[in-house]
């Protein structure tokens, strides 16, 4: 490229966007079925009523820290749902957003070495809802994602309810592009 040509495209450079370290996503939970695939998928409409409101942000602001806000509403009230950052994409099916997302993956899984499956190694949160269904929960770990790694974060069912076990995959959030 001659000099004149990449002087000229520089201001163009300039106004390409940056990347923030700040990210929200704010979706309605839909069906996974539905016909555009939903930001936020809802399993179970008991739980994660369709229509139900999440608010996620994400502020990597501070190099070499996390910290994630979850905000809901219209959630089953007075429910804890363990929530955590997973690797895959949410798709119509549960499993498709894969394992927990670790700063230090576990070369075997399911992660279940303690060394592993931790806190420190984890982003891992606990959302509470109160008697209308709101909520809000936040986590702080000393460490960013990978680009492009943590795709989606997962509520489990928590305290089991109904045909719910603890572990059940109740909705799932897209994070990022």
């Amino acid at each position: 490229m001659s000099a004149p040509l990449a002087t000229a495209l520089l201001p163009l450079a300039l106004l390409a966007p940056t990347a923030s370290p700040v990210s929200v996503v704010e979706a309605a939970f839909d069906p996974a079925t539905a016909f555009v695939p939903p930001t936020a998928v809802s399993y179970a409409d008991d739980l994660v009523p369709y229509g139900a409101h999440t608010r996620i942000v994400t502020d990597r602001s501070i190099p070499g820290r996390t910290v994630l806000t979850m905000t809901v509403s219209g959630l089953a009230p007075d429910h804890e749902f363990p929530a955590h950052l997973h690797i895959g994409a949410c798709g119509a099916d549960p499993a498709s957003s894969g394992p927990h997302y670790q700063d230090a993956p576990d070369p075997v899984q399911p992660s279940t070495d303690p060394a592993y499956a931790n806190e420190r190694n984890e982003l891992r949160l606990v959302l509470r809802t109160a008697g209308q269904g709101e909520g809000t929960a936040t986590a702080a770990v000393a460490w960013q994602p990978r680009p492009g790694e943590a795709r989606s974060l997962v509520l489990h069912a928590g305290t089991p309810a109904g045909p719910h076990a603890a572990g059940d995959r109740v909705a799932c959030v897209k994070l990022g592009k």
